[in-house]
């Protein structure tokens, strides 16, 4: 059965000095003892406070949320990931029902979910909202209900991990995640967790328009390879939108104005076939994807069979 000693704490940090040493002691009174910060290269005191507390310090060689995470991973030998952030937003003494699913093999990834337990003031109205309606879009675009997608606090296996194909550098990373869940077929549990407002004199690094626009954003991108037809679809709406509004247009003029609009009708007409392609092209591509996530699936199958069979 595992246990404290196969996890490794990571928590990615930038200008965190009020809150980086609370909340390393905490994991640590909690029995953690591997507990890695992965420092944007704060301007305070951060790596200093958190090296006394501890904990490993590592100074990422990029910049950005996301790209400390896959940093730091890579730097972890321990089987289990227990992510959170430095701010002491996410409590220590939640880190038990975040492990528990993977402990028993329930689960690969596990989602910590804020708005089960919010204590006020925690997030504003405009973030709140906003995480929401984020929330609402995934479940459309990627056909699951995880809940709080962006949430920092997160638990998973290292093997899941590297299987993930990753590439946000900033607060994009929680995004991702979620999707490569969704998209490698892993079982990902949701728990609720406490989440509680931030400690006076700590800022947030999140700016929640260019942030949440940044994310909404990736949101809609990796739909092309995880949802291709409402990708595809989307934009297809939107061309034959155009192209039947000209279409309408044109049609006017002509018999109401008696004006010939050669040119935009040969536009309309270009801009309403246009569309039925790309739409055909994502019927074609969301079939592609669901026969590869059949092999993937069929493939991880038979590793798993061989694996047994190794180890009997």
């Amino acid at each position: 059965m595992p246990d404290r000693d196969d996890v490794c704490v990571l928590l990615p940090t930038l200008n965190e000095a009020e809150t980086i040493g609370t909340v390393i002691d905490g994991f640590r009174e909690a029995g953690f003892d591997h507990i890695l910060v992965v420092d944007g290269d704060s301007e305070d005191d951060t790596r200093t406070i958190a090296r006394e507390h501890g904990a490993d310090v590592i100074i990422q060689s990029g910049s950005g949320k996301g790209q400390a995470v896959r940093e730091g991973v890579d730097h972890i030998d321990q089987p289990y990931v227990l992510m959170a952030d430095g701010d002491g937003t996410y409590r220590p003494e939640d880190a038990d029902q975040m492990l528990d699913p993977l402990f028993d093999g329930r689960a690969d990834h596990v989602i910590g979910n804020r708005f089960a337990d919010m204590e006020d003031g925690a997030m504003t109205r405009l973030n709140k909202v906003g995480n929401r309606l984020i929330n609402r879009l995934f479940g459309v675009v990627h056909g699951r209900k995880l809940k709080d997608i962006l949430s920092g606090y997160r638990a998973f296996t290292r093997e899941s991990f590297e299987r993930f194909q990753l590439d946000a550098d900033g607060f994009g990373i929680e995004t991702e995640l979620a999707v490569e869940c969704v998209r490698q077929g892993l079982e990902t549990d949701v728990v609720p967790i406490r989440y509680r407002a931030r400690p006076g004199g700590s800022e947030t690094n999140l700016h929640p328009l260019k942030d949440g626009g940044r994310i909404i954003l990736t949101l809609y991108t990796l739909a092309r390879t995880n949802n291709p037809i409402f990708y595809f679809g989307s934009v297809a709406f939107v061309g034959m939108f155009l192209g039947v509004g000209l279409g309408g247009f044109v049609g006017y003029e002509y018999f109401v104005n008696g004006i010939s609009r050669e040119v935009m009708a040969l536009l309309s007409a270009f801009t309403i076939l246009l569309s039925v392609q790309i739409l055909m092209f994502g019927v074609l591509s969301d079939v592609i994807v669901t026969v590869n996530r059949e092999q993937a699936r069929r493939l991880d199958d038979i590793s798993d069979r061989l694996r047994d069979i190794e180890d009997d």
